[in-house]
């Protein structure tokens, strides 16, 4: 058996039980140290707190577990079910904390420093790190679950494989839930169409929303929602569903191309709405807190000729993705100053026609098609 293997190697080896009873010693008077060193850098006290616990407990029970191999190793006192129990929980948490500090390492090897909105620095994932590091914990995992099965004694279905393929058929038959969030974040993440603290805007068709990619994660994505101010969760698959403009990266080097729209009355002229926009523009420019790039001229055109106004539409240049909603708001408000300053008013205004009873018999008689016969009338015979 296998813990019969383990007692006799501990028993023939002390150098080695003690080593690892000063191992777990010392990660018990370090776990604080090494939870916030591993941890991410926005993980809450409550959850930092629960992982020293966590670590502490294992280490607990290790020492426990060595201990009885230690004074207890005679062959056959290791096959209570209290050992084996003590031995899967050991496996489990030295395979967690192996995944743990080899994503740390790759991570830190294969991945990109970022700067946290609202937060210090951090480690993000890229397409490399993110894909080594889900190769070592299947592999890891795969390797728990057979010292596992051999601890609690069912070796023979190992040999059999029915317990590696029982997992592989419910991998396959959940794989629908899984797998295509996976496969989409590591697509998202080979692509590098955003990254981190890149604002982009998702239009699903119906709705738009605008945030700033938190991060990247296995399964899911994390944003900021710029318009409500709070987090959102959105599946990898779902995001590549999407239409997703990234905001983040310009397409020249004046910035991004924003546009306002307005509705204006026929008996306002030409020049005096270009002069009022204008009057509005060199406003925004001269406010420190309006991020509009004063080098490049505003942009007026003339949109659409409706039937009761004209639609101007406004383009202004701008490099601070972060600030959108701001300096549209804010340029708006000074449109709206420059505008009461000028008479002119930006309510879409409503035309009708009135005539009177005169003039619409007058209409109607020109559009009579009756033709008349202008030849004399002659007189008929009695």
């Amino acid at each position: 058996m296998f813990s019969q293997q383990i007692n006799k190697y501990l028993s023939s080896n002390s150098g080695v039980l003690y080593t690892l009873l000063a191992i777990n010693v010392l990660l018990i008077l370090v776990a604080p140290y090494l939870v916030r060193r591993f941890s991410a850098a926005d993980a809450s006290d409550a959850a930092l707190e629960f992982r020293v616990n966590v670590i502490r407990g294992l280490n607990v029970l290790a020492i426990g577990l060595l201990g009885h191999f230690r004074f207890y190793g005679d062959g056959q006192s290791g096959q209570g079910i209290g050992v084996k129990i003590l031995s899967i929980l050991v496996i489990i948490y030295l395979s967690y904390l192996t995944v743990h500090l080899i994503g740390r390492f790759v991570r830190l090897r294969f991945g990109r420093a970022v700067q946290n909105v609202g937060a210090g620095p951090r480690i993000a994932d890229t397409y490399a790190s993110r894909a080594l590091s889900i190769f070592f914990s299947v592999f890891i995992g795969i390797m728990a679950l057979i010292s596992i099965i051999r601890v609690a004694g069912f070796s023979s279905l190992l040999e059999a494989g029915g317990v590696i393929g029982f997992v592989g058929v419910f991998l396959a038959l959940t794989q629908g839930a899984w797998a295509p969030d996976i496969i989409s974040g590591l697509v998202i993440l080979n692509s590098k169409m955003f990254k981190e603290r890149d604002v982009i805007k998702i239009s699903d068709g119906n709705e738009e929303m605008l945030a700033i990619v938190y991060r990247t994660l296995a399964f899911h994505t994390e944003l900021l929602n710029l318009v409500d101010n709070h987090r959102v969760m959105i599946r990898n698959s779902k995001i590549r569903d999407q239409t997703v403009h990234n905001l983040s990266r310009f397409a020249s080097a004046r910035g991004l191309r924003e546009t306002m729209l307005f509705k204006i009355g026929y008996d306002v002229s030409v020049a005096k709405v270009k002069v009022m926009f204008e009057s509005a523009f060199q406003a925004a420019v001269s406010d420190s807190q309006i991020p509009i790039e004063e080098q490049h001229p505003l942009e007026i055109r003339l949109k659409d000729t409706g039937d009761h106004a004209i639609e101007w539409s406004v383009h202004y240049y701008t490099k601070d993705e972060f600030a959108l909603i701001k300096t549209k708001q804010l340029f708006r408000e000074k449109i709206l100053t420059a505008s009461l300053e000028a008479g002119i008013s930006l309510s879409t205004p409503f035309t009708h026609q009135s005539q009177s009873v005169s003039e619409m018999l007058k209409t109607e008689r020109l559009s009579d098609d009756t033709v008349v016969d202008e030849q004399p009338i002659t007189d008929r015979p009695s």
